[in-house]
């Protein structure tokens, strides 16, 4: 089963790989574009979704300028049915999404690998009408199989200016037996870290192209680093609370 696993994992990564290196190398530009405007880049998921935000911030050798959405009720340590229960709830991302400060200049990306959910779809509407640019992280083909839980119908792929598959299967577990009446090995988080990393490199790519120094933390091991990021962090800390 190990090699199976790593079997359907690695399929994903190189139709990631193959398939989508315009989202990637797009998506690289439009984040540089925020951090050159003065822009923040958001991260939200609910449920397991929130891993990717946390893979990416405060994280040596990645960007400064990021900001987790980290709505406690939605992750899993406050009970698992009880966040769940929550990301069913229509008009529920209202209550959390306006200490966000998210401005036109911004990026937020949203993961939810069904997409079929309230809450990341009304996060990405909340962000869209404040001007800014949304990106979504789901399955389509896990999207496409399920009706929206959503009020007006809509699905995460519905509201977002650019969305990249995760390859999800239809229930996010990859592998079956004979001997197990449902499907297990989900996939989603393992594609997720891969693409939240890809479109930080491709970001620090993209301002480095342009001559530019990004803002890239250095491991807080390494001796001297922590004057370097200190005065990086400076700089954001208004607008990102986590980095106070």
């Amino acid at each position: 089963m190990l090699t199976n696993y790593i079997s359907s994992a690695q399929e994903k990564l190189e139709r990631l790989k193959n398939e989508q290196p315009e989202n990637f190398s797009g998506l690289g530009e439009k984040l540089a574009d925020a951090i050159d405007n003065g822009g923040i880049i958001h991260i939200f998921g609910a449920g397991h979704s929130h891993i990717l935000a946390e893979e990416v911030f405060y994280r040596a050798g990645g960007l400064v300028p990021v900001s987790p959405i980290l709505h406690e009720p939605l992750m899993l340590h406050e009970g698992a049915l009880r966040s769940s229960d929550f990301e069913r709830k229509n008009d529920y991302a209202d209550t959390f999404m306006k200490e966000a400060d998210i401005r036109p200049e911004d990026v937020l990306i949203v993961s939810s690998t069904s997409g079929r959910n309230p809450v990341p779809v009304d996060a990405a509407l909340y962000a869209k009408n404040k001007g800014a640019y949304v990106v979504g992280i789901t399955s389509l083909v896990y999207s496409a199989s399920q009706s929206s839980r959503h009020q007006d119908g809509y699905k995460l792929t519905d509201v977002v200016d650019t969305a990249i598959d995760n390859y999800s299967e239809a229930g996010d577990a990859a592998l079956t037996h004979p001997d197990v009446d449902v499907p297990f090995g989900p996939t989603s988080t393992l594609i997720g870290v891969a693409i939240m990393q890809s479109l930080m490199a491709e970001t620090i790519r993209a301002l480095a192209d342009r001559g530019e120094i990004a803002p890239v933390l250095k491991s807080g091991n390494i001796d001297g680093a922590d004057e370097r990021n200190r005065q990086l962090i400076e700089a954001y800390k208004e607008r990102i609370p986590l980095l106070r």
